[in-house]
């Protein structure tokens, strides 16, 4: 454990290095506190260093190795080209671009409108110049698909996105892309971190004072082009939709989209159309957070749309909220919204895909709702399940289609190699265009999918941790006590995923496949820590068989009852309790 002498010899070292005067200040106001608050402080940012995985960065901004700085980003952009640098000597890589030898290749940056975004950018841009590669920076804050795009667009050897996505406002990330437009997996992970952990000192960092593109709106206008390619020509566009792009960078890519699509320009949310890093008026920019969609709601009450929609901060993923209330005599401020759970929508967008006669593979991960291998299974295409995350579902040979639980959706994987909020919102408002012109709603398809797969209903446990050390004993717990039974279901085989599968590389998680009972067919767990927030996450399924359209709601009762149930017996077998567990059990 370092000393106090030590802990101050590290602040003052990196002191010496910051080239940002904000960090600095803050880093010497701890230093001249002189107090034990102070001191915890500064052994809370030197205790390590933001360890670079299959997610990039991302941490919480400020001083420190533990934080988002100039200085973190320096270094792992150092590390990114010195990983580049020796793959291209070598000849590989996964997906290198078509970069014209060393001193031709090109990188390109992307970045959103969270603090220290823009400045992340232009220091990755500095460093790769720098390092004798091309860098072209986006030319604002743009939507993270649009650099996935612009990184196959234009022939780039990596891309690097500068984003904490849903993340809350002091947070900022680094998400790296190879050339083939696909986040990094391992071991190329592994790989650039030894490379930034072999940087000494800044000062071995050449980072000069320009030299890098500032690129124009032509990538824009190529991917605005491309996002067409997901409608049927001639199909309906006549769905009106509430819009919010959550204070994010969504906001005007979306209503260019629309406008390109013949579709009635979404009315935005007033209050969240502007880019805004403080994130005013939510606690977590994430729709899945609950309050976060109020105030589209609100909006939704006063104009009536058929549905809402709403992008995360960075508009890479999507969500979708139907109106429960569809009595045409009923006020319009009487209505009240439900937010469909990623599985729903994929579902439904696995569906629509379908009737358009799409061909190719569909995959999902291994925590989203088995629905899907269902919906492909029914229409003869192949299946692929794959770890949590689009670094992953993008490599499925023959992609057509992906989407996981967490509102990501990827519909044309030829253009956008990860997932896309705008153009998934295009082909939702397609269907459901659509679906108005026969009389009919989102929640009508749903009731259809249901009676002809049967009930696929999914919740999560989630738990949010102040004290990460809990997330491992949690699971420590769990695979050293598996339970036998949740929910009053027999737990038929409990994996460890840590040890990997025939078809899955290691990864930190548990699966239990349930048996089924009287009107259940079957049930699934997964948990795992959260890759991105503080949090152990519960991913939790119930089948419920359908024989016809009137047992629907009973189906639904069964299902919710059970789930109910998954979630504080599972809580119980973890040793840890959500908020909603907790006051469940007061």
């Amino acid at each position: 454990m370092a000393t106090e002498h030590d802990l101050i010899a590290q602040a003052r070292a990196w002191l010496a290095e910051d080239p940002d005067p904000e960090t600095r200040d803050e880093l010497s106001a701890l230093l001249q506190a002189d107090t034990d608050d102070a001191l915890d402080e500064i052994a809370d940012r030197f205790s390590g260093t933001l360890q670079f995985g299959t997610a990039g960065l991302r941490g919480e901004l400020g001083a420190g190795p533990m934080r988002m700085n100039r200085v973190v980003v320096i270094r792992a952009a150092a590390g990114l080209a010195a990983y580049l640098r020796k793959h291209q000597r070598e000849g590989q890589g996964q997906g290198q671009g078509q970069g014209q030898g060393q001193g031709q290749a090109l990188v390109v940056i992307g970045y959103d409108a969270r603090y220290k975004s823009a400045d992340f950018a232009r220091d990755t841009a500095a460093v790769m110049v720098g390092a004798g590669f091309r860098a072209a920076v986006l030319p604002r804050p743009l939507p993270t698909p649009v650099l996935a795009f612009a990184v196959r667009h234009l022939g780039a050897v990596a891309g690097v996105e500068v984003t904490a996505s849903h993340n809350p406002p002091r947070d900022n990330g680094y998400k790296v892309y190879l050339g083939d437009g696909s986040q990094i997996v391992p071991p190329a992970d592994a790989e650039i971190a030894a490379e930034i952990a072999a940087i000494r000192s800044l000062e071995d960092v050449p980072r000069p004072d320009g030299g890098w593109e500032t690129l124009g709106d032509d990538v824009l206008e190529a991917y605005l082009a491309r996002t067409d390619a997901v409608l049927t020509p001639g199909s309906p566009r006549n769905a009106r939709i509430v819009y919010t792009p959550l204070h994010g960078v969504g906001r005007e890519t979306l209503a260019a989209a629309f406008a390109r699509a013949g579709f009635p320009a979404p009315v935005v949310v007033p209050e969240q159309a502007e880019p805004d890093p403080a994130f005013p008026t939510v606690a977590f920019p994430n729709p899945e957070e609950p309050g976060a969609m109020d105030l589209a709601f609100a909006t939704a009450r006063r104009v009536a749309p058929d549905i809402i929609i709403a992008n995360d901060p960075d508009a890479d993923r999507c969500a979708v909220a139907v109106p429960t209330i569809t009595n045409p005599t009923a006020p319009t401020d009487a209505a009240s919204w439900r937010v469909l759970r990623g599985d729903e929508v994929g579902a439904l967008l696995a569906t629509h895909l379908v009737h358009k006669r799409a061909r190719g593979a569909f995959a999902t991960t291994i925590v989203s709702s088995s629905l899907l291998s269902r919906i492909a299974a029914d229409a003869g295409l192949p299946y692929a399940e794959t770890l949590t995350g689009f670094k992953w579902l993008a490599r499925v040979d023959g992609l057509r289609y992906a989407y996981e639980e967490a509102l990501g959706y990827c519909v044309d994987p030829e253009g956008v190699r990860d997932k896309d909020g705008i153009t998934a919102a295009l082909l939702v408002a397609e269907l459901t265009s659509e679906l108005k012109e026969q009389g009919r709603t989102l929640g009508d398809l749903l009731d259809d999918i249901a009676v002809a797969h049967g009930l696929h209903a999914t919740d999560q446990l989630s738990v949010r941790v102040k004290d990460l050390s809990l997330i491992g004993t949690a699971m420590k717990r769990l695979r050293e006590q598996p339970p036998t039974e949740l929910a009053g279901l027999a737990v038929t085989s409990a994996e460890d995923l840590s040890r990997g599968t025939e078809t899955l590389p290691p990864t930190d998680g548990l699966r239990y496949r349930l048996a089924g009972k009287g009107g259940v067919r079957a049930a699934r767990v997964v948990v795992r820590p959260s890759g991105t927030e503080p949090k152990l996450k519960g991913y939790l399924e119930v089948v419920v068989d359908v024989p016809a359209a009137d047992a629907l709601t009973p189906a639904r009762a069964t299902a919710d009852t059970v789930l109910a149930a998954l979630k504080g017996d599972l809580s119980v077998a973890a040793g840890i309790q959500s908020a909603e567990t907790a006051a469940a059990g007061a």
